[in-house]
C-alpha cells in the first residue's frame, strides 16, 4: 500500500484527487494539507510515501517548500501544476530541486480520467524510485567524450532516446555533452505539453546541439535533437535520403503520449542499421518492445544500468525481452552512443 498525503490549496482539486486515487487499491490517501506550514506537520505525524504537491499555495510557494523538505525530510514528490508557461518553468525548477514526476493539474487540457491515470503512474514510480539516486542524477558526472570528425561519417544516421522518471536530468547529462556535430535526435521525455517546450528550450541554453520541440515535418539533421511535444506522438519518416518526423494524435500507448514505443517503432522501420536507440530511466514498460524492434532491425541499442537509474523499470523490460545490446551508467552514454556511431555499429 502506497501511503499518499496530497498538499493543494484548492478544496476542489484536493477533494478530486482524493476521489480518483481512492479507485486504487494500492494507493490510500492519508490526509491532504491546504499549506506547506499543514504539510510539514502532517509528513511528521503521518509519514507518507510519497506527496503530491502543488507549486502556488498561500503562506509558502511549492518551490520554496520542496527545497526544504528535500534538504531535511528528503522524499518522494510528484508535483501537480497548472499548464502555463510560467508553471511550465516553475516544474522544471521542481525536478531540478528533486521532485520525481511534473503533472497538469484536473481541469487543464487534459480529461480528469487522463490525468488520474497519468497520476496513479507518477505515485507507483515515485514509490519505487530512489531519492539518492536523483540527486545523484540532478548533479551527474560526466565523461568527456572524445567526438572526432563526427560529422563526416554520420550524416545519416539517427540518435533515438525514450526517458521517464527522472528522465529530464538524465537526457540533460547526455546531451549536455554531445558535440554540435552529432547525428539528428529524435526524443520522447513522458511530460505533458507546455513542459515539454520549457524543457527543450532549457536544453537549448546548455547544450552544444541545437535542442527544440519538434514540429510536424521537422528535417532531422545533424546538429539538431528534436524533443516529442507533451500529448502527441512523434514518428520517424524517410523521404529519399531525408529523414523527418510527424506529429500526431492518437491513443495512448503504455497509458502515454508520447510514447518511445511509438518514437522507436518508427525508427526501427525507417532508419533500421543507421539509427542508435537509449532507453533511459523510467516506470513501466514504454520503449521495451520498440527497442528490441530497432536491435532486430539492424540498430545498436544501449539501455541505463540499474545502478544510476531512479526508476529501472522501462531499462530492465527492454533487457529482459533481448532489446539492448549493451547496458551502461548513465555517465557513459554520451561516449557509447559517439562509439557505436564511429565504429559502424
Amino acid at each position: 500500500m502506497i501511503n499518499v498525503l496530497i498538499v493543494d490549496d484548492s478544496a476542489v482539486v484536493r477533494k478530486i484527487l482524493t476521489k480518483e486515487l481512492s479507485r486504487y487499491k494500492d494507493i490510500e490517501i492519508i490526509g491532504t494539507a491546504v499549506d506547506p506550514y499543514v504539510a510539514r506537520d502532517k509528513i511528521v505525524k503521518l509519514k507518507p510515501d510519497v506527496i503530491t504537491l502543488d507549486l502556488e499555495m498561500p503562506r509558502m510557494d511549492g518551490l520554496s517548500f520542496l527545497a526544504k523538505l528535500m534538504k531535511h525530510y528528503p522524499m518522494p514528490v510528484v508535483v501537480v501544476s497548472s499548464l502555463t508557461p510560467k508553471n511550465s518553468e516553475n516544474a522544471l525548477r521542481a525536478l531540478d530541486l528533486g521532485a520525481v514526476e511534473v503533472l497538469c493539474k484536473p481541469g487543464s487540457a487534459y480529461s480528469t480520467l487522463d490525468i488520474s491515470r497519468s497520476l496513479v503512474s507518477a505515485i507507483r514510480a515515485a514509490a519505487s524510485a530512489r531519492i539518492n539516486k536523483y540527486q545523484e542524477c540532478s548533479h551527474p558526472v560526466v565523461e568527456k567524450v572524445q567526438a572526432g570528425k563526427l560529422l563526416a561519417q554520420t550524416t545519416h544516421k539517427v540518435i533515438a532516446i525514450g526517458a521517464s522518471t527522472g528522465g529530464t536530468k538524465a537526457i540533460e547529462a547526455v546531451l549536455s555533452i554531445m558535440p554540435a556535430t552529432s547525428p539528428g535526435t529524435v526524443i520522447v521525455q513522458h511530460m505533458p505539453e507546455n513542459f515539454t517546450t520549457a524543457f527543450a528550450s532549457r536544453l537549448n541554453k546548455i547544450c552544444q546541439m541545437q535542442v527544440r520541440e519538434a514540429c510536424d515535418n521537422d528535417r532531422v539533421v545533424p546538429g539538431v535533437a528534436l524533443i516529442a511535444p507533451g500529448n502527441h506522438h512523434m514518428v520517424l519518416h524517410r523521404s529519399g535520403a531525408l529523414y523527418l518526423v510527424k506529429i500526431k494524435d492518437g491513443p495512448r500507448v503504455h497509458y502515454q503520449r508520447p510514447s518511445v514505443d511509438v518514437l522507436f517503432q518508427s525508427v526501427a522501420k525507417n532508419a533500421g542499421r543507421n539509427a542508435v536507440g537509449v532507453l533511459l530511466t523510467g516506470m513501466g514498460a514504454d520503449g521495451a518492445k520498440g527497442m528490441l524492434s530497432m536491435r532486430k532491425n539492424g540498430a545498436y541499442t544501449m539501455a541505463q544500468d540499474e545502478d544510476t537509474s531512479v526508476v529501472f523499470g522501462m531499462p530492465k523490460e527492454a533487457i529482459n525481452l533481448g532489446g539492448v545490446d549493451k547496458v551502461v551508467p548513465l555517465h557513459y552514454i554520451s561516449q557509447g552512443i559517439i562509439n557505436a556511431l564511429q565504429e559502424g555499429r
